[in-house]
Order: C-alpha cells, then structure tokens, then sequence
C-alpha cells in the first residue's frame, strides 16, 4: 500500500549526528550556533522493489484470487480462468501486511528530526494528489454508458475526496482505500506521540511498546472505538516496520529486535486469524496456516535483509522508477482492471494469462503517467504550500 517515499528528511534542529558550527558572534559576544542536518542515507532502493513486488501481489489477488466483480470481467469465475494459479493468487492479500511493515519503517525514517508542520506537508502532499486523481478518473470510467460497472452517487463521489468514506459509511470509489485509513490513523497515533515530542529512541520504543499493549487491551475489552484507534489487527505490521527502522540504525539493538519479533509474533497471528479456514467447497480459495505464516514472515525478512544493509548492492536506478509508480499502481489496479480484463479478455478474445499481464502493464502505465503528470507537479507544490509558515 504503501503510499510513502523512502528517504528521509534533513534534521533541522540539534539531534544525534548534527554538528553545530560558529556563524559569527551574538549580542553577548558568543557564537551562535548553526544547525548542520545529518547528510542524507542513500535511498533505500531494495524497499522501493518489495514495495512494488507487495502491490503486484495485492494485483495478482485482485484478478485471479477471488471471486467478486472480477469474475463479471473473466466471465467466469478466475478459479476457472488460473486452475492452478488462483491458489497461489490468494495469498496475494498479504502484500497488504507487507505495504504496512513498509510504511512503519519507512513513516519513522521520514518522521526522525522532522518537525510536526513538515511531516504532515510530506505526508499529505505525498499521499492527497495521486487519490484524488484516482477518486475522479475511477468515477468518469464508471459513469460511462459502456462500462458495465455501478458508480457510485456524485455525493458519495465527492466524500470521497476527504479520504473519510471509510468512518462514515460512505460507499468507496476506490476498494483499496480502506487501506489508506488504516494508514491515516498510524500517522496519526505517530504524529501525536513520536513527532510532536520529537522522536528519539527511548521515545519511540516506549511508543511501540505502549501501543502494543494498548492493542492487546482493546482486543481483550471488545471495544469498537479502542479498536479503531488501536488497530489491534493491523498495529503489529506498522510497530515491527517501526522496530526494524531502530535495527536499521543500530543492528545490536535488542529493544529494536524485542519489538520486531514481538510484533511478528502477533501479527502472524492476526494474519492467520482472519484470513485461514477450514477447508470447505463453499470458499472460493482455501489458504493454509502454515502458508499465510511464511507470507508474512517474508514480509519482515525482506524488511529485516534491506535494515542490516544486506540488500545494499540492490541499487539499480529502475527500483527507485519501481517505487515511483507503486502507490498510483495500488490506487487505480483494482476498478480500472475490471474494465481492461473485460476488454481484454471478452472484446478481444485475448487468453486468460496473456490478459492477466496486458492488464497489468496496461496499470503501470497509467501508474506512470499518474506520477509524470499529477506527482511531479502537483506534490512538490502541495508540499511548499502546507509547509510555509502562517503568521
């Protein structure tokens, strides 16, 4: 899902790793200092890659591991279209807990040494272009006579736009999008308690560490506000990609691997929880316990391997292209495959896997001309404007 850019930001007051140096002398004759920003770590750009190889996964379940409007596109259910595949499609889901690992090593990454004006201007510059572009474009598609697919009313459309459909009951433009809330609430929770106080190692463990308790009571209270705040089910993937960041910073740190194992232990956890059961005709597909375990512990290893420095020699200039086009990919796959697969597949006779690839080209470059057309232009403008200061 992950909706987040992987470098991090210049420090802009004193910190571990600054340097203040003499700029001439104040009025009582001392020095003043000068804050010098830590120089910016090289992109990670092997996290740009599993970011992409995680929304192909998401892509792959959308198309061939489930049931749903992507059957009207096949014409059929896609069990029948990938008789093998969709088996393996089904697990594609996970990429999902894999975007959230992600974007909890990536959001505290970004948010160390940033104040709380700045981190919000990356935040929603970052994440507000690409959606609305999707919201309307995934709207005009649907409006239009040929295509077979229900709209939603211009009201709902436009609640969209706030990103607050999901608490108020709104019908979804975008079906990924419920993603984007569980998002929102972890910058949220994060802003409030690591940014604002100014992150720091101590402070974020205890952050982790409170909000996994925190979680853990909400589940055991069955209280539907804790749960919304809390995320209980989604709060491990986000504090073990938090955990994994503090590894990237210093690899002997055992609170930072308490905190990941800890979180994986859980998170599996949740994972099998919600999504095995028992093997029955009735299901479209029939995940194992042991499967989903070892999709989500990929998931931290992956993260895990780019943290230690291990995935360091993954540093092709295409990867960080990769990254570039994953969140605009994430936001427009899903409905608007439904009218490529159709096209495709029932209009122009073309077979089930050569559909399957067509469509997913055919997303990236829209993904593409997302990023040259709305990102570049209208993200770095978003951002100066949220983050120039008001008198």
């Amino acid at each position: 899902m992950t909706s987040v850019d992987s470098k991090p930001a210049p420090t802009v007051f004193p910190e571990a790793g600054t340097t203040a140096v003499s700029t001439g002398t104040g009025s009582d004759g001392t020095p003043p200092p000068r804050i010098i920003a830590r120089p910016r770590t090289s992109r990670l750009r092997a996290l740009d890659g599993l970011r992409l190889i995680a929304a192909l996964m998401v892509a792959a379940y959308h198309y061939g591991g489930r049931d749903g409007e992507v059957a009207k596109a096949w014409g059929s259910s896609a069990k029948l279209q990938f008789p093998t595949l969709s088996e393996w499609f089904a697990y594609g889901c996970l990429g999902v807990h894999i975007f959230f690992v992600i974007s909890g090593f990536v959001i505290c990454m970004s948010g160390w040494g940033r104040p709380l004006r700045s981190f919000f201007a990356s935040r929603a510059s970052r994440l507000l272009p690409s959606y609305w572009a999707a919201v309307i474009l995934v709207t005009v598609v649907f409006a239009l006579p040929v295509v077979a697919y229900k709209a939603v009313s211009p009201s709902d459309a436009l609640l969209n736009l706030t990103m607050m459909q999901q608490p108020l009951g709104v019908d979804r433009v975008l079906g990924v999008c419920w993603t984007l809330w569980a998002e929102v609430r972890f910058y949220a929770l994060f802003a409030l308690c690591v940014v604002m106080p100014g992150a720091n190692r101590q402070g974020i463990i205890l952050f982790c560490a409170g909000w996994t308790m925190a979680a853990a009571i909400a589940e055991a209270a069955n209280e539907p506000l804790l749960d919304l705040i809390l995320m209980p089910e989604y709060a491990p993937f986000f504090i073990g990609g938090i955990g994994l960041y503090l590894i990237h910073r210093d690899r002997h740190d055992a609170y930072a691997w308490g905190i990941v194992i800890v979180s994986w232990l859980i998170g599996q956890h949740y994972a099998v929880s919600s999504l095995w059961h028992a093997p029955n005709p009735d299901f479209f597909s029939y995940r194992t316990s042991s499967g989903i375990i070892l999709v989500v512990t990929f998931g931290f290893v992956a993260v895990s391997a780019i943290a230690l420095g291990w995935l360091n020699w993954a540093h092709w200039r295409w990867l960080s292209v990769a990254g570039a086009l994953t969140y605009p990919f994430y936001l427009v796959h899903e409905h608007l495959g439904w009218v490529a697969i159709k096209a495709y597949h029932q209009s122009l006779g073309i077979p089930s896997y050569a559909t399957f690839l067509l469509t997913i080209a055919t997303m990236l470059l829209l993904a593409w001309l997302m990023n040259r057309f709305i990102e570049d232009r209208w993200t770095p403008k978003l951002r100066s404007a949220l983050s120039r200061p008001r008198r």
